[in-house]
């Protein structure tokens, strides 16, 4: 096990009791590794905030740092200002501050365009109550109009008050590097961590790579999907790969990094464990 790396873990809100109950077993599996924290996501439109708010409560309840998502779109200075009142009163630190999806069919985007302008009214309304992350993209955001554009952004995250970011996946380890030296050339000095995903399953993974605009290089394409149904050895090459990027960041000093779960553990735990001491 790799005690030198701070590692976080990302979860959404199970919609059963059925659901709870294996991301309770699923968290149990990861506390050997001793998490910063683990972050619930927010869906489209703040649509699974009450499940978000409930898991992120049991996780601080067993003692682990809990870190809820909040997303803007949507929402109202209202609607935030009761939220943060609420995570504030429950004594939760963290957020992962986003922009969040629009929902399909959505016509108002609430009192909030920018995941930049959230960042700045939950300094205003709480101080330096919570510690803010904020999303990052090393193969730039799918709505950026140039890699330029995507950096000022990020900037911009940064700049109303942001403590942190964690970065969209990838799997080209050159991305992220560029992009942590292009930040550090405008000025960002702020913790850039590695977002992480395991592989699972080809199909899934490149639905979601073509909603938020990570690459799956060519030469990773072919391989998965060569495997096409053998579902146990696609997940052993994937093992492979991932912990081969993990190790690669370690080596350069990278020292945090945020695991996207998809509530499961057991290939996370094959990858940490293949790290070396």
């Amino acid at each position: 096990m790799n005690n030198k790396i701070d590692y976080s873990f990302e979860f959404f809100p199970p919609k059963t009791a059925e659901g709870m109950a294996n991301l309770r077993e699923v968290r149990k599996q990861l506390a050997p590794f001793k998490p910063e924290f683990f972050s619930v996501t927010f869906g489209a439109g703040g649509s699974t905030r009450d499940r978000t708010m409930e898991s992120v409560l049991e996780i601080q309840a067993e003692g682990y740092g809990a870190a809820p998502h909040i997303s803007c779109i949507s929402s109202s200075k209202a609607e935030i200002s009761e939220l943060l009142q609420a995570y504030q009163a429950k004594g939760i630190k963290r957020l992962v501050t986003l922009r969040g999806d629009i929902p399909s069919g959505e016509v108002s985007s609430g009192d909030f365009k920018y995941a930049n302008e959230l960042v700045q009214f939950i300094r205003a309304e709480t101080g330096d109550w919570f510690h803010l992350e904020v999303a990052a993209y090393p193969e730039f955001h799918p709505e950026a109009g140039s890699a330029q554009k995507d950096l000022d952004n990020f900037k911009r995250k940064m700049d109303a008050g942001a403590d942190s970011a964690i970065t969209q996946y990838f799997y080209n380890v050159d991305a992220y590097f560029r992009f942590v030296e292009a930040a550090q050339m405008v000025g960002i000095t702020a913790p850039i961590i590695p977002g992480i995903m395991p592989i699972y399953n080809y199909t899934q993974l490149a639905r979601f790579s073509s909603v938020c605009g990570a690459e799956i290089p060519r030469w990773l394409r072919m391989r998965l999907e060569a495997y096409g149904d053998d579902l146990p050895s696609l997940r052993a090459f994937g093992v492979d790969v991932v912990t081969e990027i993990c190790a690669k960041l370690a080596q350069t000093g990278v020292n945090k990094m945020h695991f996207y779960t998809l509530n499961q553990a057991g290939t996370i735990r094959q990858i940490i464990e293949q790290l070396p001491a």
